[in-house]
């Protein structure tokens, strides 16, 4: 499988009680699908995953699957402490048809790369669908090194790596020593620099509120090779990024952002709290500049 373009870690609606609002969760897929990104994934941290339980999270994905009808593709997140968790849910994620999964390492128990990599395969032989990595040593607490690369890289199944580090040799090491894995951006204000570097993917929670103008990047870069545009693009993006990870109000900018847009997903669930009305003014207006400046670098074409 080739990843190719923007996939969108979905974000979960919420009603006010907490519970999943599956009806607002149609209209974001349905939303998604027509503003042209290229694959979805569910059960990831932008779909707060960290409150959900396994069953919560194979229905949500497979209200999810059954709303893409074949339309794009659909990968499932499996990675949590538990390792009888993530075999779980790739095991679920199998029997549902999802076209493949995205596996991180178990927070907070810190393996050794031996120990990380022997739970991956776990995980890929429940699974037995094409798996993306996930390295975010920054949640997770250890990186994907080379031994471990080495190691699950033997498998068929492993096709890709979301690279979320921020250590920009990390992406040299990975696109100069690791070609046959295939490199996704998953640090998004690093994008241009992977692309730079070959990557043919980005994994970004913010096209679940500007699908249109991620896509336009990757379109620019990857298809068109025009990074001179593709930098003044970027440029704009980048009051977005700091917006999105400043003060650990990450999820909460992405579902005010999807809200924002005329796609309502309502509340987060604790520990985490909505925006208060000064972030949310705040996000509102980087929004709108963004998207006033890129349809002018639009227009030009």
């Amino acid at each position: 499988m080739t990843l190719e373009g923007i996939y969108t870690p979905v974000v979960t609606p919420l009603h006010d009680d907490f519970s999943v609002d599956y009806d607002a969760l149609a209209d974001v897929v349905d939303h998604l699908v027509a503003s042209g990104v290229h694959g979805l994934i569910s059960g990831g941290s932008t779909g707060e995953n960290y409150t959900q339980t396994v069953e919560e999270r194979l229905e949500i994905a497979r209200f999810t699957q059954d709303r893409l009808k074949g339309r794009l593709p659909l990968f499932v997140g499996t990675g949590m402490m538990r390792t009888e968790d993530s075999l779980a849910m790739a095991a679920g994620a199998r029997e549902m048809g999802a076209d493949g999964i995205l596996h991180g390492t178990p927070p907070y128990s810190v393996p050794t790369e031996h120990e990380n990599a022997l739970n991956t395969l776990a995980v890929d032989r429940a699974a037995d669908l094409p798996m993306i990595l996930y390295n975010y040593p920054g949640r997770m607490g250890v990186n994907m090194g080379e031994e471990f690369l080495d190691r699950v890289g033997r498998s068929r199944n492993v096709i890709g790596i979301k690279e979320s580090s921020g250590d920009i040799n990390r992406v040299h090491l990975l696109a100069r020593d690791y070609p046959h894995i295939q490199l996704s951006c998953g640090m998004d204000d690093q994008a241009l620099e992977f692309f730079a570097w070959g990557a043919r993917s980005w994994i970004c929670a913010g096209s679940n509120f500007l699908p249109e103008e991620h896509v336009f990047l990757y379109e620019t870069c990857v298809v068109q090779g025009d990074f001179a545009k593709g930098r003044r693009i970027m440029s704009a993006m980048m009051p977005l990024m700091r917006v999105l990870e400043q003060g650990g109000k990450f999820i909460q900018c992405v579902k005010h952002g999807t809200t924002f847009m005329g796609h309502p997903t309502g509340t987060v669930r604790p520990p985490l709290r909505p925006l208060n009305k000064d972030d949310k003014r705040q996000l509102e207006q980087v929004i709108r500049t963004l998207k006033r400046t890129i349809s002018d670098i639009k227009a030009e074409n």
